[in-house]
């Protein structure tokens, strides 16, 4: 049995105090992983980076994109710069969507220079206390899927009682900080049952018409439930574990396993996220899992990169590369096994968006096009612009409201442009971001959901 990581602490301070010095010389920087200075050097400041990053699509402003911001890491890595309120402003700016990283031609990582500046913010710039209390809130909810649970049912008396209309009615609304706004619309719409909702701790392989006997698991995974995921969209959770038996897995759902710790990876809470890290390897390696399951891309993302974020931790890094190296999202498992159960009609046009964490982070593109392609009859539409991100981000569109408004409103016009039945895309933020600046109703799904219904003989759109 794997020696378990112990209880993470509650709150965004998960790994307690970091002890850091000066990076050396005039460094801005900490000596805590600053961004490389070869990552940085990698970077010829050639500009095919700037038609794909969505602020600088926004904005114009040369500080505002990719290679912008390279320059200012390279400027605070030589200490000609401080980690000042202009420089926190233009990183805080970013999103975090990786879409330089595809059309970048020179192979600049910028997902690891990103990634590596936001915890020396963290740790080195005193925040308003406005901005801190606002996160702490933020992280103090979201990694909880019991708090969650508890702030959906108050989410659905609000909805219930109708109190959003009676706050627009009396103006209140209008008055709310926009990040509160943010926070107001972007509630999704629950119910008991989907809050009550609590998987097994094992589903078996589905036995199918005509086989003679259960069959041998093709592969024994475990499913990530995730935080957001397991409170608000357990219907994608269920589809993905009933897909997976029908395919012929037996499917582990391990209890308590709590938050990947994605979302405080890409807000720079570094000690936090590498906390729920170690948990979530120990408690996969007691499940004894061959593959690893996930349907978020923002999470799977960071499961991937386990390995890197553990390297230089000498009790971990080998474990963590071992379980990264297990980790798929359900459209990569789908397309790696070997179809079993038949595939029914669903006579809808679909047009899918490309979460940037799962398209650009992972480089997963034409798996799920492929499991929805497979279903008869269902048409295939595809977005313009679907570089640009939507704007959800992670917590981003909590954070930069207007920023993320601005590209929710850009994408949501790119979806009524094809005028589709439904909307398919496989993150959880995204769904709800879409959703929110959409003028008609049509309903979003995960792709899993989809082919799931596809499986049972169901048209999900009717």
């Amino acid at each position: 049995m794997a020696e378990h990581a112990g209880a993470v602490p509650d709150d965004h301070e998960a790994g307690g105090p970091v002890e850091t010095e000066p990076a050396g010389g005039h460094s801005s920087f900490d000596a805590l992983r600053p961004p490389s200075d070869d990552l940085i050097a990698d970077c010829v400041h050639c500009g095919f980076c700037l038609p794909t990053c969505p602020t600088y699509a926004l904005w114009g402003e040369e500080m505002d994109s990719p290679r912008g911001r390279i320059y200012l890491m390279e400027l605070a890595s030589a200490g000609d710069i401080a980690i000042d309120d202009v420089f926190v402003t233009h990183m805080d700016r970013c999103l975090g969507c990786m879409a330089c990283v595809t059309a970048c031609p020179s192979g600049v990582q910028y997902d690891k220079l990103i990634e590596a500046t936001r915890p020396q913010i963290e740790r080195n710039h005193p925040r308003s206390p406005q901005d801190r209390w606002f996160r702490r809130a933020v992280f103090a909810l979201f990694p909880h899927p019991r708090r969650l649970r508890f702030a959906a049912v108050l989410g659905l008396a609000y909805q219930r009682l109708r109190i959003g209309d009676l706050l627009r009615r009396t103006g209140v609304h209008a008055r709310l900080s926009p990040r509160l706004q943010a926070l107001e619309e972007l509630l999704p719409t629950v119910s008991l049952r989907d809050i009550r909702r609590h998987l097994p701790a094992r589903v078996a392989p589905r036995r199918l018409p005509g086989d003679a006997a259960a069959p041998t698991p093709a592969h024994r995974v475990g499913l990530i439930t995730g935080c957001v995921q397991s409170v608000f969209f357990g219907d994608v959770n269920t589809a993905t574990a009933r897909v997976l038996a029908m395919e012929g897995c037996e499917v582990v759902i391990p209890d308590g396993q709590g938050c990947c710790g994605a979302l405080m990876e890409h807000a720079g809470q570094e000690e936090s996220a590498l906390a729920y890290a170690r948990r979530m390897i120990a408690t996969m390696e007691e499940a004894d899992v061959d593959r690893i399951a996930i349907n978020a891309a923002g999470c799977g993302s960071t499961l991937k990169e386990y390995g890197h974020l553990l390297r230089d931790d000498e009790d971990w890094a080998e474990r963590a590369a071992a379980f990264s190296d297990k980790v798929r999202d359900i459209s990569e498992l789908l397309d790696e096994l070997e179809p079993r159960a038949a595939r029914h009609p669903i006579p809808a046009r679909v047009a899918y968006h490309d979460a940037c964490h799962l398209s650009h982070a992972q480089g997963v593109r034409r798996q799920p096009r492929a499991a929805l392609r497979a279903i008869p009859e269902l048409e295939l539409v595809e977005l313009s612009e679907p570089d640009i991100c939507c704007g959800s981000a992670g917590i981003y569109n909590l954070l930069e409201p207007e920023a993320a408004s601005d590209l929710g409103v850009r994408k949501a016009a790119t979806v009524a442009a094809v005028a589709p039945d439904a909307v398919v895309t496989a993150n959880p933020g995204c769904t709800l971001q879409i959703k929110r600046h959409l003028q008609v109703d049509i309903p979003l799904l995960h792709p899993v959901q989809v082919v799931d219904a596809s499986l049972r003989g169901r048209n999900p759109f009717v």
